[in-house]
């Protein structure tokens, strides 16, 4: 630590605060009642997994680990070509299948198509590194729709005159 730097207090109320869904390092209790909150939300959703597979028949359970995500099976670029299709909406909602379709539905391949369609262009050149740019560039373009009001230019040809 440098000489002249404040000390960071660690021990004030705003670091049990300040990020809500972490634990704060600082505060063993609190740390101890989430640790056991989330081991008992674990052991729920396990109970509750063991009673649906009860339940199945075992075809129905023989499904589930037979049952092939095409996106997993095919080459990468035939699932980026057919999720093309979709409409940005739809695109948000398959991001949500699982991990494998969330972060091929977030590539900047799909996203820049969509802006580019409006000509919305990005004026950074982003790093190789950087994912979702194209997304967040037309959610933000998106929003500017919705917030901005429309420009009217009413020239002399719209006006009429009683006479």
């Amino acid at each position: 630590m440098m000489e002249f730097a404040p000390p960071k207090n660690t021990n004030g109320p705003k670091m049990q605060t300040k990020m809500s869904t972490w634990t704060p390092l600082n505060h063993q209790l609190l740390n101890d009642r989430v640790f056991e909150e989330r081991r008992a939300l674990l052991e729920n959703g396990r109970r509750l997994l063991t009673v649906l597979l009860e339940c199945c028949s075992l075809s129905q359970q023989k499904f589930c680990s037979e049952a092939l995500d095409f996106t997993t099976k095919l080459p990468k670029v035939l699932p980026l070509y057919t999720f093309s299709f979709l409409d940005p909406r739809s695109l948000c909602c398959c991001a949500q299948v699982s991990w494998r379709w969330k972060n091929l539905t977030e590539l900047d391949q799909l996203w820049m198509l969509k802006c580019l369609r409006f000509n919305w262009y990005i004026n950074i050149s982003p790093t190789p590194y950087e994912q979702g740019v194209w997304k967040k560039h037309y959610i933000q373009m998106v929003k500017e729709l919705h917030v901005s009001k429309p420009r009217v230019n009413l020239g002399k040809e719209f006006l009429t005159s009683a006479t």
